[in-house]
């Protein structure tokens, strides 16, 4: 019975290893248009690896919360749930910006034969997830609040960026093939992983209003933006997390 929730958490990293095989297969496609036009893409089954984040993000949730119905929370599971992590929301995110930085260098005249040098900024993704998640461990401090966005909350606002290159309007696919806002997104989201920005932990401590004001508005901005936005009320309702656990940071950490 206690190795139940042990089995949610390899769900995770069962999931985070599917996803990694997703994102990385076949590569960059060349195709041409009608005109001879060569077009460079990349394979569209990367939202599968988008989707297998996902369901491992739902799985470690549900870890935990096994855990807590089992009453078998452990040293060993606390350790076992952020190793998945490192793979699920760091390793596999990594790779989607490997993808896309590849995209964007191929678009460029003998881009496809890039150094790979230039591609190596992507891997800084999975460092800062693996150095957010051993500062985590040695913290007892972060119950309801965090120091630092959590490396799920990184992971799927990465997972989210394939969907909206799908399925969005042209321009924000043609933002997406920049390579200078994928590395913008590495120095931000590297930095805030590892930062000691107080953010609220998304856990409901009582059934105050006061005390869950931030939680309530984040809340019903992501139903909100979820209706309107589709996928991206991800990096809105992200960007929306931050905002609020600054602006009410004195219940972030509390």
């Amino acid at each position: 019975m206690k190795h139940i929730p042990n089995l949610f958490t390899l769900l995770n990293l069962f999931f985070g290893c599917i996803a990694i095989i997703y994102i990385l297969q076949n590569g960059i496609i060349i195709v041409s248009d009608e005109q001879g036009t060569q077009l460079l893409e990349i394979p569209e089954k990367i939202w599968l690896g988008s989707l297998f984040i996902a369901l491992a993000a739902v799985v470690d949730f549900l870890d935990g919360f096994v855990a807590r119905l089992f009453n078998a929370t452990s040293p060993l599971g606390k350790q076992l749930d952020s190793l998945a992590d490192v793979v699920s929301f760091g390793v596999a995110p990594g790779m989607i910006v490997y993808q896309f930085l590849r995209l964007s260098y191929a678009g460029l005249p003998d881009g496809v034969e890039a150094p790979v040098i230039l591609l190596m900024p992507a891997m800084l993704i999975p460092c800062a997830a693996a150095f957010r998640l051993g500062k985590f461990n040695i913290d007892d401090s972060q119950q309801y609040g965090f120091k630092g966005v959590p490396t799920p909350a990184a992971g799927l606002l990465v997972a989210s960026l394939p969907l909206i290159y799908w399925y969005s309007n042209a321009d924000m696919a043609s933002l997406l093939q920049n390579r200078w806002v994928w590395y913008g997104i590495i120095v931000v989201l590297s930095y805030l992983m590892v930062s000691n920005l107080p953010l609220m932990a998304l856990k409901f401590k009582n059934f105050s209003v006061k005390s869950n004001l931030p939680k309530i508005i984040l809340l019903a901005a992501a139903i909100i933006a979820g209706i309107l936005l589709k996928w991206m009320a991800v990096p809105v309702v992200f960007i929306l997390y931050i905002i609020l656990s600054l602006a009410f940071k004195n219940k972030a950490t509390t």
